[in-house]
């Protein structure tokens, strides 16, 4: 390497810096030619990073089939870099076994045993994927050729602190940082990148007096976090313990407190499980918000026509909207595009795949249809008259609350309702016969693929960017971001061996000083329990003030970044994420870009969309990859000076590995 080798640090190596470098590779001709040196800061391995690591239970599992998995930017991305085609996890898993894809470490054998049975709709388990997303690392490594280095730091950055006397923008016409390491290394850099996937957060003030009030009186508490980090040995067998959440967090928490302690399913003969418990498990009795899991992800093929691309919301219909407002308001202005296109999807599904289903023929229907607003006396009255069955009518505001307005008379009408609905949406989603659920599941991935394309987020209202943050993201999870179908089943099971006891919709918890137990119950329902064991499933909300990861609790407390505030009827709402540009820059309080300093991942105010996706589907996170990597090219196309790893302070070589292919 050349001595004048501009330096780039990356603190955090996971899926979705892994995803830059690769758009850094596809990028660097025509925008910069000369040799650049990397380094990536991360405690875990290179290209899983903390949240896709190997070393977790064996039973956790992706909520994506092998076929809907890719870290490669193929033609389907609208970017200004080239595409990139690909092996997805799927064609991975093949090439792997064939041996057509050779630069591969050693597997060990229950991962080949797991590479043998995988097909394209198989659900693989995370240390699998750990090690597609660390062959895609070194892939992109490679790719980046012999001019580049890059540094792999096995170690955790705690601060960045300015080097240049200047400071940013200063003669020398760049920004110049150091990197601190925990080791007590010190890597120098033109240009650093906050690319940590999810962080935990030092605990809510709410979170934090029930875990006093657990330590005070002999009881358990687990704040929000990610659930395979926190250590569950301290509840017993037998144990009552309320759970809140029934989200991703909740199906992770179902495999290690039940199959992680010895017990299994059998099947049935009606296709259903039985569970056969070990005798160490404890008892759940679970709520939330909106009293059920998430909807499960989809096993059937469509029948009718295709699903297109979003007819309502389209590139046009926002720009007039754009030209015609200020500010945007996403539940009156946009959701009803969002709606009509889900609509439009789901309709054309069921008339196309089952016309014996509806009266009359969809070109007549879909004709009516594009005349009228979704929220519309004449759209109900239509689709009234056209699917004769209520049950197959579309209601999106039911899909999200499923028991809206519902008032349960006791225990057991909770269990009977909370399992009658999993064993419908087990229904519908895994029936060959209700394929419109796929048409749905398609049009929202579709158009939450290309919301943060067409919306300039500083354009959205204060409350709009609350909305979008918040319901429009707990929405589209819900529906469109749930477990595999196995999992409903197996709640299904522990449900009926008598170890998971639903507590409703609108779930409250409180702490009891009285007895030193916790008490919860549902809004909807007089059912009244109370344990001393207290689980939050669910990861902690974004917080940069109180991030416990230090490079960002660093960058905080410099005053480099800031919270994202917006100006709600309320009064200032921290939203908790870190400050960003469109660009991806740090944003401090006063709005002045960080020159140098970037940030990505769903911790940002940016749009946030993972860190790899279905293949063809355009997908979000391979545009902003695309568009930060030319960014950053663009930025060090000047002469910079030199910078490498600061010569007093060297990062220990013990926790250093250069990578070269």
């Amino acid at each position: 390497m050349p001595p004048f080798a501009p330096t780039i640090v990356f603190i955090g190596g996971g899926p979705r810096s892994a995803g830059i470098l690769e758009r850094l590779a596809a990028n660097r001709s025509g925008l910069f030619d000369g040799p650049l040196s990397i380094h990536v800061v991360e405690p875990y391995e290179p290209g899983s990073g903390r949240i896709w690591r190997y070393d977790q239970s064996p039973g956790l599992l992706l909520n994506s089939t092998a076929a809907d998995v890719t870290m490669f930017t193929d033609n389907s991305v609208a970017c200004d870099g080239p595409s990139v085609d690909g092996p997805g996890l799927a064609t991975w898993a093949t090439g792997v076994l064939d041996g057509s894809i050779r630069d591969v470490p050693e597997l060990e054998a229950h991962l080949l045993e797991q590479l043998r049975v995988l097909t394209p709709a198989s659900f693989p388990s995370r240390q699998l994927q750990s090690k597609y997303l660390e062959w895609f690392f070194r892939r992109a490594v490679a790719a980046l050729g012999p001019d580049v280095t890059v540094t792999v730091h096995r170690d955790t950055a705690t601060a960045v602190e300015r080097h240049s006397p200047e400071g940013p923008g200063g003669p020398d016409g760049g920004a110049k940082y150091r990197v601190r390491l925990a080791s007590g290394g010190v890597l120098e850099a033109d240009l650093v990148v906050y690319s940590l996937g999810h962080t935990d957060s030092r605990a809510e003030p709410e979170s934090a007096r029930l875990a006093e009030f657990a330590a005070r009186h002999g009881g358990f508490h687990a704040a929000p976090s990610y659930t395979t980090d926190v250590d569950y040995s301290a509840i017993a067998p037998g144990q009552d313990v309320l759970v809140s959440g029934m989200g991703l967090a909740f199906v992770d928490l179902l495999v290690l407190l039940f199959e992680g302690r010895g017990g299994r399913f059998e099947d049935r003969p009606d296709g259903g499980l039985d569970y056969v418990p070990s005798g160490a498990e404890p008892r759940l009795w679970a709520g939330s918000r909106r009293g059920v899991p998430y909807h499960s992800k989809i096993s059937s093929t469509l029948r009718g026509e295709p699903v297109g691309a979003p007819r309502y919301f389209t590139a046009d219909a926002v720009e007039l909207l754009l030209a015609a407002h200020e500010e945007l308001d996403f539940r009156t202005q946009l959701w009803p595009l969002i709606a009509k296109d889900a609509g439009y999807a789901y309709y054309r599904e069921l008339f196309t795949g089952y016309p014996e289903r509806v009266h009359g023929g969809w070109d007549e229907f879909s004709a009516r249809f594009d005349a009228l607003d979704w929220y519309s006396r004449e759209r109900e009255n239509l689709v009234a008259s056209a699917v004769p069955d209520p049950a197959l009518r579309l209601d999106l505001e039911a899909l999200d609350q499923p028991f809206s307005g519902c008032a349960f008379a006791d225990h057991a009408a909770v269990q009977r309702s909370v399992a009658n609905y999993i064993e419908r949406d087990l229904k519908l989603r895994t029936s060959r016969d209700h394929s419109e659920t796929l048409a749905l599941f398609t049009a929202l991935l579709r158009v939450y693929m290309e919301l943060g394309r067409l919306v300039p987020q500083e354009r959205l209202n204060s409350r709009s960017q609350q909305a979008v943050h918040g319901w429009w993201h707990g929405f589209f999870s819900f529906v469109d971001s749930g477990p595999p179908p196995h999992r409903l089943r197996e709640i299904l099971a522990l449900h009926r061996a008598g170890l998971l006891q639903f507590l409703g919709p609108g779930m409250w918890v409180r702490p009891d000083e009285a007895s030193g137990r916790f008490v919860a119950g549902s809004f909807q329902s007089p059912v009244v329990v109370d344990a001393a064991a207290y689980i939050e499933a669910r990861l902690p909300s974004p917080s940069v003030a109180r991030s416990a990861n230090p490079a960002l609790a660093d960058l905080h407390d410099a005053g480099w970044g800031t919270e994202q505030s917006l100006l709600t009827s309320d009064g200032p709402h921290s939203t908790g994420k870190l400050l960003v540009s469109s660009s991806h820059e740090v944003l401090a309080a006063d709005g002045v870009r960080q020159a140098g300093l970037f940030a990505v991942g769903p911790w940002t105010s940016g749009w946030g969309a993972g860190a790899f996706a279905r293949p063809g589907t355009n997908a979000a996170p391979f545009r902003e990859n695309d568009a930060l990597a030319r960014r950053l090219l663009a930025e060090l196309s000047a002469p910079h000076p030199t910078s490498s790893v600061h010569p007093t302070s060297p990062a220990h070589p013990t926790n250093s590995q250069l990578l070269s292919f």
